[in-house]
C-alpha cells in the first residue's frame, strides 16, 4: 500500500499547472490588462471580480492617468511604456477617465 499521489500523478500534475493556472493568481484571482492606446482605453468596458487586478498601461506618446470619476483612487501619471495596477476590492469605484484627456473614459464591472 503506497500513501501520497504516485510519480505519474506528480509528473502529470507539474505539466497542467500552468496551463491550469494561466492568467490567474494563487487565489483564483486574474489581471487584467487595459491599453492606453489612440488616447482610448482599450478595452474602454472591462468586467471583472473582486480580488482581480487591473493592469493600465500606456502605448501612447503622451503621459495618461487612470483616475476614478469620484477621485478614489488613481494610477498616477503613467508615461509611454509604463503601468499602473490596482486590485479591485468591493468598494472599487467603476467609472473612470483620464486626467489629462477626460474623452478618455473606462469603466469596470463587477461580477458576482
Amino acid at each position: 500500500m503506497t500513501t501520497g499521489i504516485s510519480r505519474r500523478a506528480a509528473l502529470m500534475l507539474a505539466v497542467l499547472s500552468p496551463t491550469l493556472l494561466a492568467g490567474r493568481g494563487w487565489a483564483g484571482s486574474v489581471v487584467h490588462d487595459v491599453a492606453m492606446t489612440g488616447l482610448t482605453f482599450d478595452p474602454a468596458l472591462l468586467k471583472v471580480a473582486v480580488g482581480d487586478t487591473v493592469r493600465w498601461t500606456n502605448a501612447d506618446f503622451v503621459p495618461h492617468t487612470a483616475t476614478a470619476n469620484d477621485q478614489t483612487w488613481t494610477t498616477g501619471t503613467l508615461k509611454q511604456g509604463e503601468t499602473g495596477e490596482m486590485v479591485i476590492t468591493a468598494k472599487t469605484s467603476l467609472d473612470y477617465a483620464c486626467d489629462f484627456h477626460p474623452h478618455m473614459e473606462g469603466k469596470l464591472l463587477i461580477e458576482g
